[in-house]
């Protein structure tokens, strides 16, 4: 009978610090900061600058959007944030729009890691159009830049 105890009372722990674990898990991925691409930009992209994302709308950071080298920003139309699953459009400016498909290579909170700005963080697929028609698409990986 004791024995019987001391096993569901181990069980029950071990699904205790199961959940807990799964939800650590999920809670720890937080990519706050920009991204950078990872050497030369392909010429079709040369406008591009960086890709924003600061959920906590915290001052060290841009806004939240598709950063231009000129500074201008351009605002997201749809954005979706998973660690496999990155997307995004932005609104549509001087008739040019862009769109990512990617994934995050690594999980955890961003801000906190030791990100370094020549490894890969990111990478996936960017396009713009003009007009609502494709005209440059690029493969690409990017670095991650958290703030000053």
């Amino acid at each position: 009978m004791a024995t019987a105890k001391n096993f569901f009372a181990c069980l029950i722990v071990l699904l205790a610090c199961t959940a807990l674990v799964a939800q650590t898990k999920t809670a720890r991925f937080d990519p706050d900061g920009s991204f950078w691409i990872l050497g030369q930009p392909p010429n079709e992209f040369s406008e591009f600058g960086g890709i924003n994302l600061n959920a906590k709308r915290s001052r060290q950071l841009p806004g939240q959007g598709f950063q231009l080298t000129s500074g201008k920003s351009i605002r997201f139309k749809t954005l979706s944030v998973k660690r496999d699953n990155f997307t995004f459009t932005t609104v549509t400016v001087g008739g040019i729009s862009y769109a990512f498909s990617g994934k995050f290579l690594k999980g955890g909170i961003y801000s906190a890691g030791d990100l370094d700005d020549e490894t890969p963080v990111l990478e996936g697929t960017l396009t713009k159009f003009r007009g609502g028609k494709k005209i440059a698409e690029a493969k690409l990986k990017f670095s991650y830049f958290g703030g000053t």
